[in-house]
């Protein structure tokens, strides 16, 4: 008798049928996001050129290019520019691990710009394939209409920028799985990325040094403590490795937190909900308003902040309501779900305790890992969570589109 083996084509072609729903979605946010630019039509007339790198490109981008092409610096405004305010300048405010990832892809021959834009793009549709992992790969009604709220997800046209939020995002989801799968080092290794892109990527440390409480079941306690203890502080070591590089090029282990107090007046802990008032009072409409005649769609969109801001409240509210709830009814959560609770509700209070009054709209994109979550929601709170994700989708991108955001 001769041995058979099984045909690997099946197997294969499940893979590419599980690798679909992400494509779709990818493309559907895209086009979404296409449409949108579209309709942001200039004062001038002229339409944004949704396909090109100049439109994915707003003030902080040029700092993360900027590190990707020389690496960081750090002086007196003055000393370049007379009449700037007597404050310190540089780009020691932004993390290096987009930059560095940026500087990477560039070795292949692609300019930054188009470097940038591609690991935006990549990390995204990452996203979507992480995402549809954690709910099961499975077409149900709870995983598509949690999917479609992923493709408008509030304040994810910065996955499409030149920023490092879909990069960090995928980093967190990452970390998820690893904690998921009982693998701090796959837990490790995505808490270090996140929190080498953004401080908010920092959540990751906090979650997995919790996780000792709700992963690692199969472990004894002490060795579940050891797993959540190192993979904790191997993802904090993300932080670390950005101070180092500022220090290597300033000489400053402060770099970053000298930059922040003086040109952006930040630093220390803020009461969170003053700065929350702060953050949907800043006059962005008075602030920055494009010339001539505006499309409806920008003119309504130039207070969008506001409306994002309730709905960055109503979706905090609802995915720690379902987690009562599930905890009320079954007294447990699955391990991604815990994660992606401690995440989710980090990630929200982390930028008002910092005062980020002008970038917490970006930041806030990074609470798509409490998706995890909304799959667990009735298709009544799914539906129309939907319908105002999609309308304030479309509002804040316009103002994304318009050169109102930063």
């Amino acid at each position: 008798m001769t041995a058979t083996t099984e045909p690997a084509g099946p197997s294969r072609r499940g893979r590419y049928r599980a690798l679909l729903p992400p494509c779709v979605a990818w493309l559907v946010t895209n086009l979404v996001t296409w449409l949108v630019a579209t309709a942001s039509v200039a004062g001038d007339g002229s339409a944004v050129r949704y396909w090109s790198t100049d439109s994915r490109r707003r003030w902080d981008s040029e700092h993360y290019l900027s590190i990707a092409r020389t690496g960081y610096e750090m002086f007196r405004c003055r000393e370049r520019y007379p009449d700037f305010p007597d404050v310190v300048c540089g780009n020691v405010a932004w993390f290096p691990g987009y930059p560095m990832g940026i500087r990477a892809l560039s070795a292949t021959g692609l300019s930054y710009e188009t470097a940038a834009v591609v690991i935006s793009e990549a990390s995204l549709f990452g996203m979507f394939a992480v995402l549809w992992w954690l709910l099961g790969a499975r077409l149900t009604r709870a995983s598509c209409l949690t999917l479609a709220v992923a493709c408008v997800f509030p304040g994810g046209v910065y996955f499409h920028a030149v920023f490092p939020i879909a990069l960090g995002t995928l980093a967190l989801l990452v970390c998820v799985v690893g904690v998921k799968r009982g693998s701090w080092g796959v837990a490790a290794a995505g808490g270090f990325v996140a929190a080498s892109c953004h401080l908010v990527g920092a959540a990751s440390a906090g979650m997995l040094l919790l996780s000792a409480f709700f992963a690692w079941r199969a472990d004894t306690w002490p060795v579940r403590f050891a797993k959540a203890g190192s993979s904790a502080a191997l993802a904090a070591c993300g932080v670390l490795w950005a101070k180092w590089l500022m220090w290597r090029a300033t000489g400053r282990w402060d770099a970053y937190e000298i930059i922040q107090a003086s040109s952006y007046g930040q630093g220390g802990l803020r009461q969170p909900f003053a700065e929350m008032t702060k953050a949907y009072d800043f006059p962005f409409k008075d602030w920055y308003t494009p010339e001539g005649h505006l499309p409806w769609l920008v003119e309504h969109a130039l207070t969008a902040h506001r409306t994002q801001l309730r709905l960055d409240v109503l979706f905090i509210v609802l995915v720690v309501a379902t987690a009562a709830v599930l905890l009320v009814r079954h007294h447990r959560l699955a391990v991604e779900e815990w994660a992606a609770l401690i995440l989710t509700a980090t990630i929200f209070l982390l930028p008002f305790f910092a005062g980020a009054e002008m970038s917490w709209y970006r930041n806030h994109a990074q609470m798509f890992v409490g998706l995890v979550l909304v799959r667990r929601m009735s298709p009544w709170i799914q539906v129309p969570l939907l319908l105002l994700c999609s309308v304030q989708y479309a509002l804040l991108a316009s103002m994304f589109f318009a050169g109102v955001l930063v």
